[in-house]
């Protein structure tokens, strides 16, 4: 079994964006929080599992169980459910952006597996095919595509403040 030493750095920012990840739901849901039955979408919940891909797959797959433990406890079981596609969806970019990838590219590639996973974790709750594929798969890929914005430009903030998340010892990026 491969053995990987855990960092300090890497743990930190794992749990600092584990708790903007709980905060969203718990303290801003109620204001993020766009709800046309039976889909629903909090602005920005994405962003602390997008940045968290760039730091390591553990640090994204650590964040995303934090958005599926907060949105669990604020919203219920559908859309916590929903959450925990953000493990897939995080460690997914994450590995995607370890093999080289670009930030926007991982973004692009993980984008349907969120769409399909959300919309197919709602069917067992009693979500008809319609509704799980039309209104929360698309909503779910718009929603996806305005937090991408968002973690993009985030990103390119902290990279010009000299603050850069990204996965050391990567190879060279695959272009965008």
């Amino acid at each position: 079994m491969l053995k990987r030493k855990l960092k300090v750095k890497e743990l930190v920012y794992a749990a600092l964006l584990t708790a903007l990840a709980l905060m969203i739901p718990l303290v801003f849901g109620t204001y993020l929080r766009i709800y046309i039955p039976p889909f629903s979408a909090t602005l920005a919940s994405h962003l602390p599992v997008f940045l968290s891909m760039l730091i390591s797959p553990f640090a994204a797959i650590f964040v995303g169980f934090g958005s599926a433990l907060g949105f669990f406890l604020v919203t219920g079981p559908v859309i916590g459910a929903r959450a925990a596609i953000h493990i897939l969806v995080g460690g997914t970019g994450a590995l995607l952006i370890k093999k080289g990838y670009s930030f926007k590219l991982a973004l692009l590639l993980v984008l349907p597996i969120h769409a399909i996973g959300e919309a197919l974790i709602v069917l067992p709750f009693g979500f008809s095919l319609a509704d799980a594929g039309i209104i929360v798969g698309v909503g779910t890929a718009l929603h996806h595509v305005a937090d991408a914005f968002l973690a993009v430009a985030v990103y390119e903030l902290l990279k010009a403040a000299s603050f850069d998340l990204k996965q050391e010892g990567i190879p060279k990026q695959i272009s965008n």
